[in-house]
């Protein structure tokens, strides 16, 4: 069987934006960057309209004035040694099959990781595409939605990871992927439980209580609110008590 086909140009856009060929980078306008993040966040592969892509991007502009902006923003698209970033006809744009985007390397781990049945092992070792949410600095009305449902899907494919890592025995990275979680969402009780979990099964208990103290007072600060008595029965039993506050 062939190997597989690795695309020569990669666009990234997790943790920010940026773009290479052949490891060398790519300068790119921001409205080229809009154009490629639009299609590779909510196209993939399948073409947008020109008119709903011209549109979506320039919204307060004429139609015809955000054609041709659309128009201008292919033409000057860079083609490195000849290679199209965005293949377009006359109603249509999609990205090219030169195009790998780390985005949906890490959408395809997600489903991987959070598919019925225990995650494949060597799954389990591609977490690095996890650590970073979508375009975190840009306040794009139209990226909203993306931006938001990417790092929902990326911690619970964290948190399912370190449960499937601790029960491997595999103490270090389940606690590595707790805490990727917890970095990502603070206020997320479900990430800290993870966390105590971990340091619970290797019997390090004032670790597993700090993190809880952590967390009870984050979240007092923060919310005003109490750890759920799910959490507080984790630790309890440290304490030959309930755990009150």
């Amino acid at each position: 069987m062939d190997a597989p086909r690795t695309a020569p140009v990669r666009l990234s856009l997790l943790g920010g934006l940026a773009a290479r060929f052949d490891d060398q980078p790519l300068q790119l306008t921001l409205a080229a960057q809009r154009v490629l993040t639009v299609l590779a966040v909510q196209h993939r592969r399948s073409p947008a309209t020109r008119s709903a892509l011209a549109e979506r991007l320039w919204p307060d502009a004429p139609p015809d004035r955000a054609a041709s902006n659309l128009r201008s923003t292919l033409w000057r698209m860079p083609r490195p040694r000849g290679r199209t970033l965005v293949v377009s006809s006359a109603t249509q744009v999609r990205l090219s099959d030169d195009v790998g985007v780390d985005l949906w390397d890490a959408e395809d781990l997600v489903r991987a990781l959070c598919a019925d049945g225990d995650p494949d092992a060597d799954r389990l070792d591609d977490l690095g595409l996890l650590d970073m949410d979508l375009l975190p600095t840009w306040q794009e009305d139209w990226l909203v939605v993306d931006q938001e449902s990417h790092r929902q899907r990326r911690l619970h494919a964290l948190e399912r990871s370190s449960h499937a890592l601790r029960e491997r025995g595999r103490f270090n990275d389940a606690l590595t992927a707790a805490l990727g979680a917890v970095r990502c969402e603070p206020l997320r009780e479900s990430a800290h439980r993870k966390v105590i979990e971990v340091h619970l099964v290797e019997g390090n208990q004032a670790a597993a209580l700090r993190q809880y103290d952590t967390y009870r007072r984050m979240l007092a600060d923060e919310l005003g609110l109490r750890p759920s008595p799910e959490i507080r029965r984790l630790v309890g039993p440290l304490l030959g008590r309930p755990v009150d506050h």
